[in-house]
């Protein structure tokens, strides 16, 4: 065999060269994406969106300028969703949408939680522990799991306590098939007193005009909120009032001790879902009896939800 000779040398050079600048670069880990998942950031470049890369600005011998401080809200709302650990596709349904509706005007500070009691189950444990490591928007309370068994209220009073160092101004219970405006109720909210407020559907009867509010989704100030879980809780618990229609018990507790007086009705921005799917409001604040996927992808046909997505060769949608 023939020693190689000098010339053949010179035709391995470019080869060479290529290797060195262009595939052992790639062969590196980013420091950037230490810890991370390289396939999301390779779909994300092929989807054509930005990944977590940005481009440095040209160096400058001037100071950046200040950022603005972000204003103080005008008020803070803690939504509680009561759900179960078994409506994961629910839970990932609501949480898209909520993630989606435009920021509140006037300012607030909105929270939004999925509420459970106890789970027992280690499947359901285990996969409820994904969703508090990926979202961390999860309340267990210390009860039996059950819908009219006491759960609102170990909802409502435990809030100050597990939020004494941050506290809200108001609390809201809701249901997982109830669809939330969250900026309509935030300008509802705007204005209204921080203080004995409980706001709602309101229902009439035996000529009162709003003994208690509807299930779908009401509101409490803090204070009646704090109430519930200190002084008026031996009340409550006395008379076993946690049992029976939820919302007919809230109603009950602030009715007996004079709470809850400034009392805010907003039907007909809040309603039941009718069986058709017609009756939807442009000033919806909440629609309820949202029971399966086809009335929630009714409801965000009629509020635009879907509407803007990016044509693309990777998804074709009627």
């Amino acid at each position: 065999m023939k020693p190689p000779t000098p010339t053949s040398y010179l035709f391995l050079a470019p080869l060479a060269i290529l290797l060195i600048v262009f595939v052992l670069p790639s062969l590196r880990p980013s420091p950037s994406r230490a810890g991370t998942d390289g396939l999301g950031v390779l779909c994300a470049r092929r989807a054509g969106f930005p990944d977590s890369l940005s481009v440095a600005a040209p160096a400058s011998d001037s100071p950046p300028p200040p950022t603005q401080p972000e204003p103080e809200p005008e008020f803070s709302l803690l939504v509680g969703i009561l759900t179960m650990p078994s409506r994961r596709e629910r839970r990932d349904i609501v949480r898209t949408a909520y993630a989606l509706q435009p920021p509140p005007t006037p300012r607030a500070r909105v929270d939004v939680r999925f509420v459970f009691c106890n789970v027992a189950d280690p499947v359901d444990a285990a996969l409820l522990s994904l969703e508090i490591k990926r979202h961390g928007d999860i309340l267990v309370l210390d009860c039996a799991e059950n819908m009219n068994d006491g759960k609102t209220y170990a909802y409502l009073s435990a809030v100050p306590r597990l939020f004494a160092s941050t506290p809200y101004d108001y609390v809201m219970k809701t249901d997982d098939d109830t669809y939330l405006r969250v900026a309509e109720l935030a300008k509802e909210l705007r204005g209204k007193p921080r203080e004995d407020v409980y706001l709602g559907y309101g229902y009439a009867m035996g000529g009162q005009p709003m003994p208690f509010m509807h299930g779908m989704g009401y509101v409490v100030s803090w204070d009646v909120a704090t109430w519930l879980g200190g002084a008026g809780a031996a009340e409550i618990l006395a008379r076993n009032d946690t049992h029976g229609p939820e919302d007919l018990m809230v109603g009950k507790w602030l009715n007996l001790a004079g709470k809850g007086r400034n009392r805010y009705d907003l039907k007909p921005r809040m309603y039941d879902l009718n069986w058709d799917m017609d009756n939807f409001r442009p000033d919806t604040v909440a629609v309820h009896m949202l029971k399966d996927n086809r009335r929630w992808a009714a409801t965000f046909r009629y509020f635009n939800v879907t509407a803007g997505v990016e044509p693309s060769d990777l998804y074709h949608l009627p």
